[in-house]
């Protein structure tokens, strides 16, 4: 069954373009993994440092046991103390519905 994550991350201040660039990397590659649905990054209109990242993915235990130990997440998980100016929050939610006005 699908699992949607939400993780909520709060950017100290200088790290913008840090965190885009290694985000963007593990975005860029696992969205080529076979379990993987759809993925998106969002910035908060009214706080620049705050972003959230909305993920779907075939099966939650593949995520734990598999995905997140992908080694083009290595740069990432370990800039992540240097890059937050505090831990993440993370949701995991069951996709019931997916609307779009677009093909």
């Amino acid at each position: 069954m699908a699992v949607t994550y939400t993780i909520q991350f709060e950017v100290k201040a200088g790290e913008i373009d840090r965190f885009q660039t290694l985000l963007g990397g593990v975005l860029d590659a696992m969205k080529h993994e076979p379990n993987f649905h759809e993925a998106r990054l969002l910035a908060d209109p009214g706080n620049p440092l705050r972003w959230m990242l909305y993920e779907t993915w075939e099966d939650h235990q593949d995520v734990l046991d598999v995905q997140i130990h992908r080694p083009y997440r290595e740069d990432w998980h370990a800039a992540l103390e240097d890059l937050l100016a505090s831990p993440r929050a993370i949701g995991m939610w069951t996709p019931v519905r997916y609307d779009s006005g677009r093909p």
